[in-house]
């Protein structure tokens, strides 16, 4: 049986610029959604799936987001990864952390990415569909056309085997990368130091037919800007 992923990325570094003036004196993953801020969401989703240890990267109102770290219970254990001096990007971050993410597989998650749950945790669907002997990344994704606070023309084209393809320009596609993943450390061998998007480590993947995709069963509310935060409370509302 393959060990299942446990440890985490927490991506928590960014500017928020889109979510301004929300993000001017607050940084973005400690904005509230349902009551609850964003970080939070993710890592009581992670904590729930087993993971027992999550990196934090910090950059923006770092002290902010590590006070709130502190003052969190229970699991996953959380580390800090400081990039006040330096911001790493997606990629960057990702790398910088590997020595406390471990060397197997590990999970990704965006902050701004928040969903209404299906019958089952949608992070141990992503972890039971991650088969490495077929697959170095495993991308959770939203359909776009049911998903809230995203309106853009969708990442991926998905074969009935799950493996992915990037949306071919001027094209639409019918799936959104929903802020998660697993990944597998080897694919950053060979990848620069410094700042870099995991966009490349993505496509690196993709390109060797290792690149596949699991649709959420639930409703993903991307909270990317003031307008898809309105509309992602009005929704949690909703199902409440």
């Amino acid at each position: 049986m393959t060990p299942r992923p446990a440890t985490a990325m927490v991506l928590s570094a960014g500017y928020g610029r889109r979510m301004r003036p929300l993000t001017t004196t607050t940084p973005k993953p400690l904005i509230r959604v349902g009551g609850k801020a964003l970080i939070d969401h993710a890592l009581d989703r992670l904590a729930a799936a087993g993971v027992e240890k999550a990196v934090v990267n910090v950059h923006y109102l770092a002290d902010l987001v590590e006070a709130h770290c502190a003052r969190r219970e229970g699991a996953p254990a959380l580390v800090i990864s400081d990039e006040r001096e330096r911001l790493l990007d997606t990629g960057g971050g990702a790398k910088a952390a590997l020595a406390h993410l471990g060397p197997g597989p590990f999970l990704v998650h965006n902050t701004d990415s928040v969903w209404l749950e299906g019958p089952a945790s949608q992070i141990g669907r992503l972890v039971d569909f991650y088969d490495p002997a077929r697959m170095d990344v495993a991308l959770l994704l939203a359909p776009t056309a049911t998903s809230i606070g995203f309106d853009g023309p969708g990442d991926f084209e998905m074969d009935a085997d799950g493996r992915l393809a990037r949306r071919g320009e001027r094209r639409v596609a019918p799936f959104a990368y929903a802020g998660v993943a697993v990944v597998s450390p080897d694919l950053f061998a060979d990848t620069p130091d410094g700042p870099f998007s995991l966009n490349p480590v993505f496509d690196r993947a993709s390109r060797a037919g290792r690149l596949h995709g699991l649709r959420l069963d639930g409703v993903w509310l991307h909270v990317g800007d003031p307008q898809a935060h309105r509309e992602a409370e009005a929704r949690i509302a909703l199902a409440t």
